[in-house]
């Protein structure tokens, strides 16, 4: 892996390269398991949506992380979202307790293998743990049941399946499940 990479969070002025990352992740073969938005939604919505994102991605206890080449192009992107207790989540169940929940995860497939994931994924939970009050005992994800390769990865992370599974929103016959990482 080439150290040269530099793992940060997005900046509220760099929304063309929000949008532009996204949509390289949307046109990937295994988009339609991995994330929950089309490659016709994200290329419809305007410049201002683009704007608010990039704002957002950086701003309170919400952080999106992006692997950055030494030219300046980002090749990869987690987002990390901080659920509090109580509040209902994306799946509209009462959320147990405050926990971070990885989002968005995406690496272009050349970096794929080099150790980029890895260190994007190190670079999100450093965040995350770092944050107080309260402090995140666990962060979690979803896989949809059709992702091998990405619920391969989160395992040898060392993710953990909770046993919780849910409908994929725009097709109730498939599953995600959740995988989790506590507190180190």
């Amino acid at each position: 892996m080439d150290d040269q990479y530099v793992m940060r969070s997005v900046r509220a002025d760099e929304w063309e390269k929000v949008k532009q990352l996204r949509i390289a992740a949307l046109k990937d073969p295994a988009a339609p398991v991995a994330f929950l938005e089309t490659l016709d939604q994200a290329e419809s919505r305007t410049d201002e949506f683009w704007q608010d994102r990039a704002k957002g991605a950086s701003h309170g206890r919400r952080r999106q992380f992006v692997a950055e080449a030494p030219d300046g192009e980002w090749v990869g992107s987690v987002t990390v979202l901080v659920e509090e207790c109580g509040i209902p989540d994306f799946f509209d169940r009462a959320v147990e307790q405050t926990q971070g929940h990885l989002v968005g995860v995406f690496v272009r497939p050349e970096q794929r293998g080099t150790g980029l994931t890895e260190r994007l994924f190190a670079a999100a939970l450093e965040w995350a743990w770092s944050l107080e009050g309260p402090a995140l005992e666990r962060v979690r994800l979803f896989v949809h049941e059709d992702n091998a390769r990405a619920a391969a990865f989160y395992q040898r992370f060392g993710f953990r399946a909770s046993g919780h599974v849910v409908p994929v929103p725009a097709d109730p016959g498939a599953r995600e499940f959740e995988y989790v990482l506590p507190r180190p």
